[in-house]
């Protein structure tokens, strides 16, 4: 597990949106919250850092510890943890809402209404109030500048002839969100099973996470890859020679929600967690850090569509939690993972 050390800066950082203000309700004094917290969590090391540093100029006196992997090993450690019956955890924050709901069927999570829950839509958190999106990714396509000629439109240049054994994308295996396109696709209209099939003919390769699609369409190893939205446009602004293209055919939308583990043994520190990431400040940190923030009012990053500007492809919540482990299997059986 890896510690993040407290940052001893007492009071709030000035933060602006340059948008309609929001009203935080983070008005705890700075010195009446201490102890420690733990976070599991499949955020980078280096954004779930930056969060929090944000929590810390609010709560100084509070420590938090990070374990961070993907999010099918989180939930794999936290059902083992749960088997023992010992969670080691206070807050989870990981990829889509599919999880938070096999987690709530497991008797796992806390029911928690946060105050900051003005200015992020309803459809974004759970009517049971045990998890919450924090921002919005999205799944599209990432190609290699230098490698590909002419416009790319969405997931079905990723099937045709001029992609053939040039593309790269994660495993649902591994990577949370990749889970989650899996189900939601097969279950769509105009992709299905077939969608994946012209992947496998087309010679796809299929790498653990997205860190390692990024990397194989940055060093030209493949021109095209599906990815999460914020690593593709992070590598541009970075100079990477890539481009990311919104699909056409809709976007797959995950929100990373956030929620308490029931019986957690810092429960109150674990709500000022909760309340930070939700709350103005923290949301224009999430959009300071490279994501599309949640709430209304805080603005986008550069190159970033804003949620309502988005298209989404529609999804069955409950579907995908009944298929999602049925559906790994299959994926798993058609390309002899």
């Amino acid at each position: 597990m890896k510690k993040l050390g407290v940052l001893a800066m007492a009071g709030m950082m000035a933060l602006a949106t340059g948008c309609q203000a929001q009203t935080s309700t983070l008005t705890e004094d700075t010195t009446s919250l201490s102890g420690s917290l733990t976070v599991y969590t499949s955020q980078p090391e280096e954004d779930i850092q930056a969060l929090v540093e944000g929590f810390n100029e609010i709560y100084p006196d509070v420590t938090v510890d990070i374990f961070r992997s993907g999010t099918e090993e989180v939930v794999s450690k936290v059902l083992a943890e749960k088997e023992v019956g010992s969670v080691l955890a206070d807050v989870l924050l990981v990829s889509d809402a599919t999880t938070f709901e096999a987690l709530k069927a497991e008797d796992i999570l806390e029911s928690y209404e946060s105050p900051e829950l003005e200015g992020i839509s309803e459809e974004y958190y759970d009517t049971d109030h045990t998890y919450t999106g924090t921002k919005i990714l999205t799944t599209g396509v990432v190609y290699n500048t230098d490698l590909v000629d002419g416009e790319v439109k969405g997931f079905a240049d990723l099937t045709g002839e001029a992609a053939k054994d040039n593309v790269v994308m994660p495993s649902p295996l591994y990577s949370g969100a990749a889970s989650y396109n899996l189900s939601v696709l097969t279950q769509t209209d105009g992709f299905g099973w077939d969608f994946y099939q012209a992947l496998k003919d087309n010679n796809v390769a299929v790498e653990q996470g997205n860190g390692t699609v990024l990397q194989s369409v940055t060093d030209g190893t493949k021109a095209y890859g599906m990815i999460v939205d914020y690593m593709a446009l992070r590598a541009k602004a970075d100079g990477a020679k890539v481009e990311f293209v919104y699909p056409e055919e809709g976007s797959l939308v995950i929100t990373e929600p956030i929620g308490m583990v029931k019986d957690c043994a810092n429960s109150d520190q674990a709500k000022a967690f909760i309340d930070y990431i939700l709350s103005e400040e923290g949301q224009t940190k999430t959009a300071e850090i490279g994501y599309t923030p949640i709430k209304e009012g805080v603005e986008a990053p550069e190159g970033f569509k804003k949620a309502d500007e988005i298209n989404a492809i529609s999804v069955d919540i409950k579907k995908v939690v009944e298929t999602k482990e049925a559906d790994k299997e299959q994926f798993a059986t058609m390309f002899g993972a």
